[in-house]
């Protein structure tokens, strides 16, 4: 089963950025549709960000003006640029994925497993 694979979560101090990588976890995979989530603890997951195959995008207003989202078509990657931080964006993020193509298939809905991010001081 193919699946998405997030990076670059981790400690950093409030006002810093990190920047979350999505990529496939097998090469030879593409995938669209690309959304970003996140959960907190005690809390419902929240969508933040999307990327859509036309290339909309969106985001929650927690985080305009702070996150951004983009794709490398050359390296089959979507990240998520988060800024500013602050200690409310403390959560596991997720990213998803409308459609991933592997081998000729076709699979809706793909999730990864999540990175953590931590904003403290």
């Amino acid at each position: 089963q193919v699946q998405l694979v997030e990076s670059g979560g981790g400690l950093v101090q409030p006002g810093g950025s990190l920047r979350l990588s999505c990529a496939a976890s097998e090469s030879g995979v593409s995938f669209d549709g690309t959304r970003w989530y996140r959960q907190a603890p005690g809390k419902q997951r929240e969508l933040v960000a999307l990327l859509s195959t036309g290339g909309y995008i969106n985001y929650a207003d927690s985080v305009k003006g702070r996150f951004i989202i983009s794709r490398d078509n050359a390296k089959n990657a979507v990240y998520l640029q988060m800024n500013n931080l602050n200690a409310e964006d403390t959560a596991v993020y997720y990213c998803a994925a409308d459609r991933v193509f592997s081998n000729h298939r076709v699979f809706t809905d793909v999730w990864g497993q999540g990175t953590q991010v931590t904003v403290s001081s």
